[in-house]
């Protein structure tokens, strides 16, 4: 039985405004709704890594419409982690230039948990890539941001997107984790419904 067919009884909502997961869900093959919940993305501070995309995933889940018999809502947060610290959607192009900085030339962790919720079941699960860039110049920042407009991705960047191109050097995982869902282990968890 393919995904399509075992998933056939559901109505599958995915509660999330990201483009980018969205597409991936299409190329999945699936039928679905999109549903954006937004919600508050402040942590408790003694959270770190994993623990933060679980914890948002999951109240991004808890924080949809009541679910209906036949519903069953996909969430997804993801987080950059480098040396301790969270970067999260940079508000400004001072922000989105210190983060790129930050990353230019390092090593990081892009994670992204899922939440897939039923009436009946609630299952979480997370990735972790390593992302290494090469060294970027200010001026390969500044075209990135000014072109691209990142405001909108954890680290303010797209791997698919310009600086993808020409700043990553290496990546260890899942790529479509760094792209914002890990699709290998969201579609096993979904053939395990």
């Amino acid at each position: 039985m393919n995904l399509k067919e075992k998933l056939s009884p559901y109505n599958i909502i995915l509660a999330s405004g990201s483009p980018r997961r969205k597409q991936l869900l299409t190329d999945l093959g699936l039928d679905f709704k999109v549903c954006s919940t937004d919600i508050d993305e402040t942590f408790p501070a003694h959270l770190k890594g994993k623990e933060i995309a679980l914890y948002l995933a999951e109240r991004k889940a808890d924080a949809s419409n009541p679910l209906t018999k036949n519903d069953l809502i996909i969430t997804c947060d993801t987080i950059v982690w480098l040396d301790n610290v969270a970067l999260e959607k940079p508000a400004s192009k001072t922000e989105a230039q210190t983060m790129l900085k930050k990353l230019s030339g390092n090593i990081h962790q892009v994670i992204s948990a899922v939440c897939i919720k039923t009436l009946k079941d609630k299952k979480l699960f997370y990735d972790s890539t390593e992302v290494t860039f090469g060294a970027l110049t200010d001026d390969e920042i500044d075209y990135y941001i000014d072109h691209y407009k990142p405001f909108d991705k954890a680290g303010a960047y797209g791997i698919q997107e310009w600086i993808g191109l020409i700043g990553i050097e290496k990546i260890n995982g899942s790529y479509t984790n760094v792209v914002g869902m890990p699709m290998e282990k969201l579609y096993k968890n979904l053939m395990q419904l």
